[in-house]
């Protein structure tokens, strides 16, 4: 775009990654701009089962725990994932093209429509009206991406229960365009913000299903409603937040996946920010309710994914009481900050969500669930703490108090840190090499180009 010297753009990512990446690239180019979300899949069916992406990775779980054969594993596989979409749980795809369009960026019912339905041809002719509106409203991303519309996708992303995903890619959306988010902004919101969507990974719904009781713009009125969001915020119509959303339905009468305030999921956010001397610069969990707030065990240590995968699918039981512990998964140590699906997928599938926890310096698949913490920083190739622990290990997390530490005294960390060595890097040369020697930690939104 800005070789070309284009004046407006419109996007149409459509999965995790592309769509914080295509939002920040908008911010520092600040050309009128619209984000057009690919839209959600369908859930699957067979045999009187729903299924969805999340369904295929955990019955890997149940199959090595032997509570499924070979066949019934591959009818799961087969039928998760039925046609075209990102997946369709409140997933990270899910999550960002929600928080994207709360923050004014995509068009009304842009994240709910799904990806094979008409109303997505319908947006995409929209675009082209609303961006010649842009261009002669001089209308610009960083018009729209402010502190306040920011504010607003957290709390969006807390009541639907989103991907912990949305920390690290809000910060970087925040940082193109000159605004400073933090780790602790997002504790203020889910302080504040309930969890209220009974949507997968941790409960019974897709995205799909809530298009059908109203949609982003019901959600996004309800909460206006409940005066949880800033309706001032412009949008890519031209119009505010709160003009927006006079225009739309509320959400259906006797609809049972938005909880109300009053019967909530959990009456705080699911995302919390933990510190404590195993990451004194932060790390992110997801606690949905489901999992208890109190956890600790012995260490259970593992140098990459890999290794855990392989461990687990030989001896799922042995994972019992432990807290597993999976690192060198960092920006720099991955590179580029994997996320632990497989892992988690296995722990829940094996039937081992209560009796576990996990943390990383990776990070997690939205469609991750359980006792999970991830983000933890300093990350272990940097020489922090999560580097230094060893089988065995007492560890205790304890999110009521926002923290988790390993059972080390002052002295003793520092005793190991003398006697570590930093892992090789697992690339020397070419754009990995660069990206690990200018990638930010994950509490700064991995950015690059700081």
């Amino acid at each position: 775009m800005s070789a070309q010297w284009y004046d407006g753009n419109i996007s149409i990512p459509g999965c995790d990654k592309n769509m914080p990446g295509t939002i920040m690239a908008m911010g520092r180019l600040n050309r009128p701009s619209i984000m057009i979300y690919g839209g959600t899949i369908k859930p699957g069916h067979f045999q009187g089962q729903t299924y969805d992406i999340v369904s295929a990775f955990q019955c890997y779980g149940e199959y090595v725990s032997g509570a499924i054969n070979d066949h019934q594993r591959m009818n799961v596989i087969r039928n998760s994932c039925p046609g075209a979409g990102a997946c369709g749980g409140m997933y990270t795809a899910n999550t960002m093209a929600s928080a994207i369009e709360t923050m004014g960026m995509s068009l009304p019912y842009s994240s709910s429509t799904p990806a094979e339905d008409p109303l997505k041809l319908d947006e995409c002719r929209l675009a082209g009206k609303y961006l010649l509106d842009l261009l002669k409203m001089d209308l610009k991303p960083r018009d729209i991406i402010t502190e306040k519309s920011l504010r607003n996708a957290m709390v969006v992303v807390m009541a639907l229960g989103g991907s912990t995903n949305a920390v690290l890619h809000l910060i970087a959306i925040a940082r193109s365009v000159g605004v400073d988010l933090t780790l602790d902004d997002f504790q203020k919101v889910s302080d504040q913000v309930p969890f209220l969507a009974d949507l997968k990974p941790s409960g019974k719904y897709v995205m799909e299903d809530l298009h059908k009781v109203g949609g982003t713009p019901a959600v996004i009125r309800y909460l206006l409603e409940l005066g949880l969001l800033d309706g001032d915020c412009i949008t890519v119509t031209g119009k505010t937040l709160a003009e927006n959303a006079k225009l739309f339905p509320s959400l259906a009468e006797g609809q049972q996946i938005i909880r109300p305030l009053s019967n909530p999921i959990k009456e705080t956010g699911h995302i919390q920010i933990l510190y404590g001397n195993l990451a004194p610069e932060g790390s992110v969990a997801k606690i949905t309710g489901k999992e208890g707030l109190y956890f600790s065990g012995p260490a259970l240590v593992f140098e990459g994914e890999e290794a855990m995968i392989a461990a687990i699918s030989e001896d799922p039981q042995s994972f019992k009481g432990k807290v597993v512990v999976i690192r060198g998964e960092g920006p720099k140590g991955g590179p580029g900050m994997p996320e632990m699906l497989t892992p988690t997928s296995a722990i829940m599938g094996a039937g081992l969500g209560q009796d576990v926890a996990l943390l990383t310096d990776g990070r997690f698949s939205g469609g991750s669930h359980g006792f999970v913490i991830g983000h933890v920083c300093p990350e272990a190739q940097e020489g922090g703490p999560i580097g230094l622990v060893q089988n065995g290990d007492i560890i205790t997390i304890d999110v009521q108090k926002k923290r988790m530490d390993v059972q080390l005294t002052d002295e003793e960390l520092v005793e190991r840190k003398r006697k570590w060595t930093a892992p090789a890097y697992k690339a020397n040369r070419g754009v990995l090499y660069k990206y690990i020697k200018n990638v930010q930690s994950a509490s700064r939104g991995c950015v690059t180009d700081e």
